[in-house]
């Protein structure tokens, strides 16, 4: 099964700023993510309880109308605005969509709706009003005039604005905006790429990518704050500081992650007109507990995503290919070579072929995208020298 990234008239993008509130401010967004954790709480037990005492089914317009009288229960719930507490409900309905998904795919474990405990609900949405860019903050309903820090502008019209809040305790705003595309001059440059864990990426070009193990680097450090998060006592001042720590340390290697990937996404979109990349199943892989911890490092799939709408903004083609078997055959004549991963070049008795696996495979996964878009690789070689 292949796919392919397609180039719309206009497109949707989030811009995020990290926001620098005063303490009055902070009590008031924190607030306000309290009452919308009840709210969805509160929208969850109703609908839970009319399908289990009634066998009826509550839709999201007749929960909406239930607002009305929570807010006259609990004057409270007037510090939040509307569409806010309209989108907390929407969530719970996307909530059930997905449930009822997993039901109907029989998986074994759908994963019925949860409970939000305390401090496990970090974003509130504005939908369409309530928020509106002044200088150099965001105002917003009910809270007032926030920092902000804009490094770039906003592109295109903003439709929805999230307010979040990250474990460590920072708040970003993140604007989704419609916006046009910006395509780039057309190449005819292409390239396969083999992820892997010696090598992050090998190119079919021959150029390899280290894997940068953002984990394992600072592994040590994150296990003695652990260490010392766990000696320290439940509700004490002390362990709530201690959690931060490890929080930080967290998110640290996320936001390291996060860049490289950009980074390594733009450099691809720029240099090729067409990229082809494997279709990894990351969640079967990560069932393998001795490559579980280094394949959650390497966050393959964070990649995929990020080229895809990259490519897709730019113009450029991406296709992504099931990777079965690009590894034992031959890129020279096709034959199948077995090897286990423990051999790392690629030997044709056939052909007489030698050469890195990890570019062995990422040869035949451009040859397979190429296939896809029903170009021959020789024709496609040959534009590419005459560009």
């Amino acid at each position: 099964m292949h796919s392919i990234t397609q180039y719309n008239c206009s497109m949707h993008k989030t811009f995020m700023f990290r926001l620098y509130p005063t303490r009055h401010q902070i009590s008031l967004l924190s607030d306000t993510l309290e009452l919308c954790r009840w709210v969805y709480n509160e929208t969850l037990a109703t609908r839970k309880n009319a399908w289990e005492q009634e066998h009826k089914s509550l839709s999201l317009y007749a929960t909406n109308k239930l607002l009305t009288g929570w807010k006259q229960a609990y004057p409270e719930l007037s510090r939040v605005h509307s569409q806010v507490l309209q989108n907390v409900q929407e969530r719970v309905e996307l909530a059930f969509q997905a449930y009822y998904r997993r039901v109907k795919a029989g998986r074994e474990k759908p994963g019925y709706p949860r409970f939000k405990g305390h401090g496990r609900y970090d974003s509130f949405t504005f939908k369409q009003s309530g928020f509106g860019l002044q200088g150099n903050g965001v105002r917003l309903s009910k809270i007032g005039l926030v920092k902000i820090k804009q490094h770039r502008p906003v592109e295109g019209t903003i439709k929805t604005l999230s307010i979040r809040r990250a474990a460590v305790g920072s708040w970003y705003a993140c604007f989704s905006c419609e916006t046009e595309p910006h395509p780039l001059p057309t190449s005819a440059k292409a390239v396969g790429v083999d992820v892997g864990l010696k090598s992050f990426a090998t190119f079919s070009s021959g150029e390899s990518i280290a894997n940068p193990r953002f984990f394992r680097r600072d592994e040590q450090e994150l296990a003695k704050a652990q260490r010392k998060l766990a000696k320290a006592e439940i509700g004490t001042p002390e362990r709530a500081s201690r959690r931060k720590v490890v929080a930080q340390v967290y998110q640290r290697m996320v936001n390291r992650r996060k860049d490289f990937a950009h980074q390594l996404s733009r450099s691809m979109v720029n240099a090729y007109g067409l990229i082809v990349l494997e279709k990894l199943n990351t969640q079967g892989m990560l069932q393998n507990h001795c490559l579980a911890k280094s394949i959650a490092d390497a966050a393959w799939h964070q990649l995929v995503r990020y080229t895809l709408y990259k490519a897709e903004e730019a113009g450029r083609a991406c296709v992504l290919v099931e990777p079965n078997g690009t590894s034992q055959r031959c890129s020279g004549c096709g034959q199948v070579v077995k090897k286990s991963l423990a051999v790392r070049i690629h030997d044709c008795p056939i052909c007489g072929l030698k050469m890195d696996r990890d570019e062995n495979a990422a040869i035949n996964i451009l040859a397979l995208g190429l296939q896809c878009l029903d170009v021959s690789p020789r024709s496609h070689a040959a534009s590419a020298a005459v560009e």
